[in-house]
């Protein structure tokens, strides 16, 4: 099959798992469109090994499209990158995760858990479906689960604080450190010497924008500090802070001195 065809397979297949009708779009990008809004509805289901394929055709030609961004890993550092986290080639990526773990149910959604799951494809919410298990997620809890069409090997998922009031508690401002420290704790037992965190729990969670940053930083910092320790033999760790807005990018060059 050729690129229409493939995507044009893809969506048939999900209408019919969806139970849903559509008129199938003509150009490339509102087929694009119409496809990630199904996956953003499914429910986990077994799924055919012709569909996965089609699937993993198309979500690697829209990375190649969007094109790969490789963070060297060379020596304990802590860099900022501004841009698509689903482009970053690093062992794992952090997923801003709701409660049910199995990413975001609103279609075409512009959150970082939508983005996530969309570039992933299928496979990504039915192995958290398999973790999970029915359960929700704590707040500060986290799982891990492979990258499947993501250039990144792993997704840790992490459910933040959601501020109702735009303040945090002491209590909300802890379970955002929890957040941190538990991805990082789980990336080091997985052998990742990368990691790239998003902006957790700010946007629709509400954690204002500089306490959730400087959270970060410091709990990210004394990771760093006690890993340059204990693997003084081989200190080479990455720790990236993705960020998309511009405030973000602004707040966190501020506080790692790169001004």
């Amino acid at each position: 099959m050729d690129r229409i065809e493939n995507i044009d397979f893809c969506i048939r297949y999900l209408l019919e798992q969806n139970h849903t009708q559509a008129d199938i779009p003509t150009t490339l990008a509102e087929k694009q469109r119409l496809l990630r809004a199904l996956m953003n509805i499914w429910e986990p289901q077994p799924l055919s090994d012709e569909f996965i394929r089609a699937q993993n055709a198309e979500l690697q030609a829209q990375l190649a499209d969007k094109g790969v961004v490789k963070i060297e890993n060379s020596k304990l550092k802590i860099e900022i990158w501004q841009g698509d986290i689903t482009r970053l080639r690093v062992d794992a990526i952090v997923n801003a995760a709701n409660s049910c773990g199995l990413g975001c149910w609103h279609p075409l959604h512009a959150c970082i858990d939508n983005a996530i799951h969309s570039a992933a494809g299928l496979q990504l919410r039915q192995e958290c479906n398999n973790v999970l298990r029915g359960d929700e997620m704590a707040t500060g809890d986290a799982i891990i689960t492979p990258g499947y069409n993501l250039p990144s090997q792993y997704v840790i998922h992490t459910v933040g604080p959601i501020i109702s009031d735009g303040v945090p508690t002491p209590e909300q401002e802890r379970q955002l450190a929890d957040c941190y420290r538990n991805t990082l704790a789980l990336a080091e037992a997985n052998g990742c010497h990368s990691i790239a965190f998003c902006c957790i729990s700010t946007g629709e969670f509400r954690f204002p924008n500089r306490r959730a940053a400087e959270i970060a930083v410091q709990t990210v910092k004394e990771y760093t500090s006690t890993y340059a320790l204990t693997h003084s033999h081989n200190n080479a760790f990455t720790v990236v802070f993705n960020v998309f807005k511009d405030i973000d990018y602004d707040i966190y060059r501020q506080l790692l001195g790169k001004d």
